[in-house]
């Protein structure tokens, strides 16, 4: 079984090839281009799945609490790209988060909702940045409400596979399942360290 999930989950990121070329605001619109940016980098799509597994892991409020703070403090982290302001290491941050929030997943660690928002918040500081470092011709404003979005369904995505594995499998098997996935993302992440 370990095997199989191991080979499955380097399937997925041998897969996953960088895309580099965002789409262009003029053609798309700023909104539009803010939406598709997360969609480009496999680095964000597993993480916002991962952060989803873990909150439907951690269940009741840390559902929408964990999620929101990581949507809210990448709006933090967007702003102060914006305004010109360093943060190191941005993209070893990111790949970190991976490879975490994953292994958060794969144990289902059960912390307090407070803790486990601000341990999302740090990295969603550092993937805000990230997107206003690319913002490009992209007016900031509907750029940012998009991929504010856009991150909000990824993390949807996650809790959903979560809650849908526990209604499909039963709980402890579904619980079982999410937490595969959670180590399926981590080492997504772990590739992705590797490859780059």
């Amino acid at each position: 079984m370990i095997k199989r999930l191991a080979a499955a989950a380097i399937l997925l990121a041998l897969s996953a090839v960088p895309a580099f070329a965002h789409l262009n605001p003029d053609e798309h619109g700023s909104f539009i281009a803010g939406v598709s940016h997360p969609l480009f980098g496999m680095d964000h799509v597993l993480a916002m799945i991962a952060v989803g597994l873990w909150a439907a892991l951690l269940g009741g409020r840390a559902v929408w609490l964990v999620p929101s703070a990581f949507v809210g403090t990448m709006c933090f982290g967007f702003a102060a790209a914006l305004l010109d302001l360093p943060l190191p290491f941005v993209e070893p941050a990111i790949l970190a988060s991976v490879v975490v929030i994953g292994l958060l997943a794969a144990v289902a660690l059960n912390v307090p909702t407070g803790f486990a928002m601000m341990l999302v918040g740090f990295f969603a500081l550092f993937h805000g940045h990230a997107h206003g470092g690319e913002l490009g011709a992209a007016t900031a404003l509907p750029y940012g409400i998009g991929f504010a979005v856009s991150t909000a369904l990824l993390h949807a995505a996650g809790i959903a596979t979560g809650a849908g594995l526990g209604r499909t499998l039963g709980r402890d098997t579904g619980r079982f399942a999410t937490r595969l996935a959670g180590g399926a993302t981590a080492l997504a992440g772990l590739w992705l360290v590797i490859a780059g």
